[in-house]
């Protein structure tokens, strides 16, 4: 009797837990759960974990310049192909906090600027910022390009030839990247009102880009941290680096992914004097946390033809440079900066041949966001740009560009990277696998429903059985 009642309250376990599993499942009631707790968590409010995060984000970010040093300047002078080495990298770290925060619009909305101070790094860098490179004179070619077919060419070309101002010239990493004082640019101010210093990244140390306003999260949480506005524009889609880091380590998760594989990630990009794109390329993991790598497929960097969204980079008008390449002269003040993945990667292969030195690979130049797709935090980001200058004859300025051919001639590349911090990563770890417990408990209760099951049915059938009796068990044949 006994073995009969465990037998059928098996039964009926099995039974219940079968529908609550079920039920569970169909409710999503965990799910809606775990939701709720998201919600609660990713708002920027005063006092939060988030709003810290946001403030002043954890992981370190560290900027990398690569540097391309011309071997044959009077070869290409002649007209010969440019053959260049890359030198570096010289790595800096980047301090970039939130400044004047200010909340807008009863809490949905926060207004901040976003300072960045660099640091030299001499233990992760090969070489010293004093180290010597040859490259294209930019200011003297931003000079010629502002000046050809104007009443005074001639005078600036002279100018130029008896202060021996020429195409190339050698430079202190240090100058080139941070700001010098150019003589060149100084005697010209007559003629054209131009700063008298120069450098790719001058007055960019220790200064903003400019206002922006970011969504809270407060109306809708899948908002948080999402650029609105940047120096009073419209940022529809664009998304700063801080809009991936959504937890950061609080306790809980969303269940519906913040991060699918169908949709399109967008980042701004001051660089590119745009907003960029990134679709999903694989499944990864970074320190044990699993994530959703995405990268910029090619048409974000290809032609008119390809993409039409491409159309005002062609300067002027219809003048396009080919896949690959992106002109930014327009918001470089006039100078010919044409941007594009280091090496050329994913470029028409002709501009990868016009200069020896260049070996384009996937892994070193693909700019790449790796992101865990259930929280939405940024587990690994690399930003990787390079800096080319157009060069070509200028018939008045013949003393200085020579026969050197038209091309895209490399500058340096940039590799902007942050990797999420160990202490990080092990929060994040544990909020992910609480997550995909509580996730399971539906289907964890079904299993166990139907092992119930199994074990009910196997003892029904060993009950339904009949014994066996003595002359059964005989043997038919004896000794």
């Amino acid at each position: 009797m006994l073995r009969s009642c465990c037998v059928y309250g098996a039964g009926v376990l099995c039974v219940l837990l079968l529908i609550a599993g079920i039920a569970m499942a169909l409710t999503q009631v965990f799910q809606k759960l775990i939701n709720n707790t998201i919600k609660k968590q990713v708002v920027l409010e005063n006092g939060t974990e988030a709003f810290s995060v946001f403030e002043n984000p954890p992981p370190p970010v560290y900027m990398q310049f690569y540097f391309f040093n011309l071997t044959n300047p009077a070869e290409v002078l002649d007209g010969d192909k440019p053959f260049v080495q890359q030198i570096g990298p010289y790595t800096y770290r980047e301090y970039r906090p939130k400044e004047e925060v200010k909340f807008l619009d009863n809490g949905t909305r926060v207004e901040a600027v976003n300072p960045k101070t660099y640091v030299f790094e001499p233990n992760m860098s090969r070489g010293s910022e004093d180290d010597i490179v040859r490259t294209v004179n930019i200011p003297a070619v931003t000079v010629m390009e502002k000046t050809k077919g104007r009443w005074f060419e001639r005078f600036v070309s002279d100018l130029m030839t008896s202060h021996n101002v020429g195409l190339f010239g050698t430079f202190r990493v240090g100058d080139l990247l941070w700001g010098y004082e150019d003589p060149l640019l100084k005697l010209i101010q007559t003629f054209i009102p131009m700063d008298d210093h120069f450098g790719l990244f001058y007055k960019k140390n220790g200064t903003d880009d400019g206002d922006y306003i970011f969504f809270t999260g407060k109306q809708n949480y899948q908002d948080f941290a999402r650029i609105d506005e940047w120096n009073g524009q419209s940022t529809l889609n664009w998304w700063s680096t801080e809009g991936c880091n959504r937890i950061n380590g609080t306790d809980g998760a969303s269940f519906h992914p913040v991060i699918t594989k169908t949709e399109k990630l967008y980042m701004f990009s001051s660089d590119l004097c745009r907003s960029i794109y990134a679709q999903y390329e694989s499944d990864v993991s970074v320190q044990g946390v699993p994530g959703f790598r995405f990268v910029p497929p090619s048409e974000v960097f290809a032609n008119l033809t390809i993409n039409p969204d491409n159309a005002g980079f062609c300067v002027p008008a219809g003048n396009c440079l080919g896949s690959g390449l992106l002109n930014v002269s327009v918001c470089k003040e006039d100078a010919p900066i044409i941007m594009s993945s280091p090496h050329f990667y994913q470029a028409d292969d002709k501009f990868v041949q016009d200069v020896f030195g260049m070996n384009p690979n996937k892994e070193e130049h693909e700019t790449v966001v790796d992101i865990n797709p259930l929280t939405g935090m940024l587990l690994h980001g690399a930003k990787r740009v390079q800096v080319n200058v157009y060069l070509q004859q200028i018939p008045g300025f013949s003393s200085q560009t020579g026969k050197i051919r038209t091309l895209v001639f490399p500058v340096m590349y940039l590799n902007e990277s942050v990797l999420i911090d160990e202490e990080s990563a092990k929060k994040l770890y544990a909020v992910v696998t609480e997550a995909n417990v509580i996730i399971n408990i539906p289907f964890i209760v079904i299993s166990v429903g139907i092992l119930l099951g199994i074990i009910f049915i196997v003892f029904v059938c060993r009950q339904q059985t009949p014994p066996s009796t003595e002359a059964e068990r005989e043997p038919l044949l004896s000794s």
